[in-house]
C-alpha cells in the first residue's frame, strides 16, 4: 500500500512539477527532489525521478517554452479537468463552484484568479488539504486525468512521467491505449478504495494560473 504520508508527498510534488516552471517554481525544486528521494521504490517514485532528472538537464528558458507549447498550445493537454468532463458548458460553471465550496469544506481557501479544477490545485488540495477527499476527488476525474497522460505520452512530452506518478496513487489500471480511457469515461473508474499500491503503469518515454 502507499502510505498515506507518501501519497501527500506525490500529489505535493506533481502539484510543484505541473505549475509554470518559473523562479518561483524552480526556486521549489531542491525541496521536490529531496521529497522524492525520501519515497520508497515504486512506479511514483520513478517517473517523478525521472522527470527531475529532465528539469536538471534542461535550461530554464527551454523548459519554459517547452510549458508553454504542451499546455497552453495544445487543446488535448488541457490541465482543468472539468473541460474533460463538462467542456466549454453551462456545466463547467457550477462544476467550478462545487468544487470550490468543497475546498472550503476540506480547508482550503483559493485566491479569485485560481481555477478550482486546475489540476494542481487539485493536487495542493490533495496534499495540503484532505488527503482522502483530494484522492476521491482525482478518482473521480480518472479518465480526464487518463487521457491527459496518454495525449502527453503521443508528443514524447516528460510532463507524462509526472501523470503517471498521480495515477500511480489511484486504485486500478491506467488503460493503456485512448479506447480504454474512453470507455472509463463512459463507465466511471474502479470504486475501490483510493491509497493503495495499484500497479506499475507502463513506462512511456493548462495553461498558467
Amino acid at each position: 500500500m502507499i502510505a498515506e504520508r507518501h501519497s501527500a508527498v506525490i500529489c505535493q510534488a506533481a502539484s510543484i512539477l505541473l505549475q509554470y516552471p518559473d523562479k518561483t517554481t524552480l526556486g521549489r525544486i531542491p525541496l521536490v527532489t529531496e521529497a522524492v528521494a525520501a519515497l520508497p521504490p515504486g512506479a511514483a517514485h520513478t517517473a517523478l525521478a525521472r522527470f527531475l532528472d529532465h528539469l536538471a538537464a534542461t535550461p530554464p528558458r527551454d523548459l519554459a517554452e517547452t510549458y508553454v507549447a504542451t499546455f497552453d498550445r495544445r487543446r488535448r493537454c488541457c490541465l482543468y479537468l472539468t473541460w474533460w468532463t463538462d467542456g466549454e458548458t453551462r456545466r463547467r460553471g457550477h462544476a467550478l463552484a462545487m468544487l470550490k465550496d468543497r475546498y472550503r469544506e476540506g480547508g482550503l481557501e483559493l485566491g479569485s484568479e485560481e481555477l478550482p479544477d486546475y489540476l494542481p490545485v487539485v493536487l495542493e488540495y490533495a496534499a495540503t488539504g484532505d488527503l482522502s477527499d483530494g484522492l476521491a476527488l482525482l478518482q473521480e476525474h480518472r479518465a480526464g486525468i487518463e487521457l491527459l497522460r496518454l495525449a502527453l505520452q503521443d508528443v514524447r512530452s516528460p510532463y507524462a512521467a509526472v501523470i503517471e506518478a498521480v495515477c500511480a496513487t489511484l486504485p486500478g489500471p491506467s488503460p493503456q491505449e485512448r479506447a480504454a480511457a474512453q470507455r472509463l469515461a463512459r463507465t466511471g473508474p474502479p470504486q475501490e478504495s483510493v491509497g493503495l499500491e495499484p500497479y506499475d503503469p507502463a513506462p512511456s518515454g493548462g495553461a498558467r494560473r
